[in-house]
């Protein structure tokens, strides 16, 4: 990651931007395109890293794939598949952990998948082995390779029950997007529940999937022999929504997100309004503030859907790095989320992680060696540093401490941004941002 982003820090980020489909539902909307043969159509698709590493696995397969960037509409034609070169697959797959996703379906209707070593950001254990133990429930037999791992359904694939450990969004995808073709019937028990789950759920049950979803966190699912095209329009990233509101707060701004939805962000908007942030939902969108005056400490803990998303709690802590008081933020889903606090304590933070539960959620990480927790002292004024972006969540927190700070900041490795933020230098120009990009 050669560019480096040089940020003078110290101005309010004012104006209006629009955000589109979350980053969390299209790829794997695309990935379920390949359950049928039929063209499906996906609008409200952001010009993002992710969805082009996609387009290009689907096209490797020998996938028709064209994509309107404008219009942000997005065809599939499936087609007949083809299984590529491994090593293509394995050079491509490094900046996305889809390839995972693929099996499934293309177990269905090849007969024959393969799994490359898997990347992502480091933020905590993303282990794929109950992915595959998933599948080889489901008939699936596994053979290790010099790049990855080959699977065949010799028998086809049939629906079994499933219980997650943990209600992980990932193993979630991956039972419904295999055992909607799989013969009889699969009950996924504590299953995710997220928004971007339901809208998958959504695009399935358009393709003729037969899909029951329970309070308790049950889902169930009665294999179909055949699935259609689908034509949906993506949810709005609730991610981005949320880390923009959490700029405008740090910066002491006033921004307007267009597309920004109020349903998908409630646990977000209480967080915010307890800090002191202003918002006002809007039929279009959801205009964020700092409303003057002193912001308020408070004690966040991340938790799976309806709780407090893991991927809001890094911009929410800059922004409380200038509330007033002691802030307490204790993250339950990655075990190893707080790495980037590292560089906000270089600018002038006070932050101090700990390994114990400095909270009233039951976690899994209380008896390991994972520093999960974190104490805020504020407010402290934030001071210009050079920063290397991480992760894609850690990173963006990076820059808007950036944008905070008195003085002027280098960020490097700002292309990592591009996964999951849609065009976010021409949004902080539309914002009134002092940046500019450095080969």
């Amino acid at each position: 990651m050669a560019s480096v982003l040089e940020v003078r820090g110290g101005k309010p980020l004012t104006g209006e931007i629009f955000v589109r489909g979350a980053k969390n539902l299209v790829p794997k909307a695309m990935v379920a395109a390949l359950l049928s043969q039929e063209t499906s159509t996906l609008r409200g698709v952001p010009q993002i890293r992710d969805v082009e590493v996609v387009s290009e696995l689907l096209q490797m397969h020998g996938v028709e794939v064209d994509y309107q960037q404008e219009e942000g509409e997005l065809t599939i034609t499936p087609g007949s598949l083809t299984l590529p070169d491994p090593i293509q697959v394995d050079a491509l797959a490094g900046s996305s952990r889809i390839p995972i996703l693929f099996c499934g379906p293309l177990l269905h209707r090849l007969g024959e998948a393969f799994v490359p070593d898997l990347g992502g950001c480091h933020i905590g254990d993303r282990p794929v082995d109950f992915h595959l133990k998933v599948l080889e429930d489901f008939g699936a037999v596994r053979n290790s390779t010099p790049y990855g791992m080959h699977l065949t359904a010799p028998k086809g694939l049939k629906g079994k029950p499933v219980r997650l450990p943990f209600p992980s969004v990932g193993a979630t995808e991956q039972t419904l997007l295999t055992a909607v073709m799989a013969k009889g019937f699969t009950e996924l028990s504590n299953a995710a529940m997220e928004p971007e789950i339901m809208d998958l759920i959504a695009v399935l049950q358009k393709m003729g999937a037969i899909i029951s979803v329970d309070m308790d966190r049950t889902i169930r699912i009665e294999g179909v022999d055949e699935l259609h095209a689908y034509r949906h329009t993506a949810l709005p990233d609730r991610i981005e929504a949320g880390s923009w509101a959490s700029a405008a707060l740090a910066t002491h701004g006033d921004i307007f997100i267009r597309g920004a939805a109020q349903k998908d962000m409630t646990t977000f908007l209480n967080y915010f309004r307890k800090i002191g942030g202003a918002f006002d939902v809007q039929d279009n969108g959801i205009r964020f503030w700092h409303p003057g005056g002193e912001l308020q400490a408070a004690v966040l803990e991340t938790d799976v859907h309806p709780g407090l998303m893991t991927d809001w709690q890094q911009p929410l802590v800059v922004a409380l790095t200038q509330a007033s008081g002691l802030s307490i933020v204790h993250e339950t889903v990655y075990e190893n989320r707080f790495g980037f606090t590292d560089a906000l304590r270089g600018m002038g933070a006070n932050i101090q992680v700990y390994r114990e539960c400095l909270g009233g959620l039951r976690c899994r990480f209380g008896r390991q060696n994972f520093y999960h927790s974190a104490i805020i002292q504020g407010p402290t004024k934030l001071k210009a540093a050079d920063i290397v972006v991480p992760d894609l969540r850690g990173g963006f927190s990076h820059l808007i401490a950036a944008l905070a700070a008195e003085g002027t900041s280098h960020v490097a490795g700002i292309d990592i941004i591009n996964r999951g933020y849609e065009h976010f230098m021409q949004k902080l120009s539309k914002l009134g941002a002092d940046v500019t990009m450095q080969p």
